[in-house]
């Protein structure tokens, strides 16, 4: 079996991948190490697959795990996982945004410092745009501050685990998948290693600004039921209020007299009732939508074509 196994996600990298595979295994031979390298195309519409069938074929430290379709790259990640061999596992992107160069670093955290978990976070955002940087960086205060799962403010993927966390992280079946927050979730011992934000090698981000919404959604609703409990907090608040304005008009009503009320506010107060509504709906709507879809009980991935590395054993 090999000592490390590298997971490299992929989704219409064909551009990057070839680098992606040449800097990574420069690295890992240098570190001397048993090892092999997995990527998962995660149903790519361009030349990403037939570009790894080629390095696999070439090399027999590469494998590949490749989807029917697109699944995602929360899919990818636990495809990728499931199929590693060896002792100590690193996951990280294919656009070398993550530095192979850390590699080694992350090796010896485990090995030598006795960690669980080599994680990376980014100091700086440069190169991305300010707004999304600036809702990147809330997303991580809301999420600490709500839940209890240790995210710090530019989390990446791109990590090494030993098996016995990854074995952990595999344990969990669920769905709806955020790897950050199962990554802190499950515990073990973690040291955060620091770098400078790179840029992508080639090609554009995957990743609109809907997409990281719809991500940052998954990942609150996954990991806390505060926003359940706002709801309700807000409905007694609005309550109380609503009752104490109902003692100031019979107050006033009986005092002054009948004063016809203006439509301006009522219509406000409509709205403002119909929105809290609408938004609490919405919010409950999410955690049903989710138990639905876990009911189901379908499978993450649907994997069309699979091989195995074969390293040699150093």
């Amino acid at each position: 079996m090999p000592e490390l196994s590298i997971i490299v996600p992929c989704y219409n990298e064909s551009k990057v991948v070839g680098t992606c595979y040449r800097e990574t295994t420069l690295v890992l031979e240098e570190l001397g190490k048993s090892y092999e390298l997995i990527f998962v195309d995660d149903g790519s519409g361009d030349d990403t697959l037939r570009l790894i069938r080629e390095i696999a074929a070439n090399d027999r430290h590469v494998g590949l795990v490749s989807f029917s379709r697109n699944f995602g790259k929360e899919a990818a990640l636990y495809a990728g996982l499931k199929a590693a061999r060896g002792e100590y596992i690193a996951v990280m992107d294919a656009d070398m945004q993550d530095p192979p160069s850390m590699l080694p670093a992350m090796y010896a955290v485990l090995t030598a410092e006795g960690y669980d978990s080599a994680a990376t976070r980014r100091v700086t955002r440069a190169g991305e745009p300010p707004i999304r940087s600036f809702f990147a960086r809330q997303f991580y205060k809301i999420i600490r501050s709500m839940s209890r799962v240790d995210i710090v403010d530019g989390a990446r993927d791109f990590r090494m685990m030993t098996r016995q966390m990854v074995d952990a992280v595999l344990s969990l079946q669920e769905s709806h998948r955020f790897s950050k927050g199962i990554f802190g979730w499950v515990g073990f011992k973690t040291k955060w290693l620091e770098y400078e934000n790179t840029k992508r090698a080639a090609g554009e981000t995957k990743w609109s600004f809907w997409k990281l919404f719809k991500y940052a959604v998954d990942g609150i609703v996954s990991f806390t039921t505060l926003p359940l409990r706002f709801a309700s907090i807000m409905g007694f608040a609005i309550s109380f209020f609503a009752f104490v304005y109902l003692i100031v008009v019979l107050i006033r009503t009986l005092t002054l007299g009948i004063v016809v009320p203006g439509y301006a506010s009522l219509l406000v107060t409509i709205l403002l009732l119909g929105g809290i509504q609408l938004i609490s709906v919405g919010i409950l709507g999410e955690y049903i939508a989710r138990t639905y879809m876990e009911s189901k009980h379908r499978p993450l991935f649907i994997v069309k074509e699979q091989t195995s590395p074969r390293p040699d054993d150093k």
